[in-house]
């Protein structure tokens, strides 16, 4: 029974490091080491509604296969939908890896030809 607390505090521990935040300020959804993120832009597009041009996802070397990129994009499809936005799927894990294993988001996807932020 004390080996089975300790693994669940571990797995506790582990799951508070991968918490992703919100960084208004620098545009971003971050890990709480800030190692792991999922850049984005704000555009201006049709009807002037606004689009999260989501342009990089970066998870380092040491943390991967832990599933935190697909929880970044989560944390940033949830934004988008909270707040009404389009979203620019510009980074190709956005479009070719995350989108096609959660088709739930296509409705957010802008599908006209917006000039990218990058």
């Amino acid at each position: 029974m004390a080996g089975r607390g300790k693994e669940e505090e571990r797995s506790a521990a582990e799951e508070k490091k991968a918490e992703i935040k919100w960084n208004e300020e620098t545009q971003r959804f971050e890990t709480e080491d800030k190692e792991a993120y999922l850049q984005y832009h704000l555009l201006q597009i049709a009807d002037g509604q606004t689009a999260m041009d989501m342009v990089h996802t970066f998870v380092p070397r040491s943390k991967r296969g832990m599933g935190l990129a697909a929880k970044l994009c989560d944390a940033a499809f949830d934004h988008a939908r909270s707040r009404d936005l389009a979203v620019i799927p510009t980074c190709s894990y956005i479009s070719d890896t995350y989108i096609p294993k959660n088709p739930a988001w296509n409705s957010l996807v802008y599908k006209d030809e917006p000039k990218s932020s990058m």
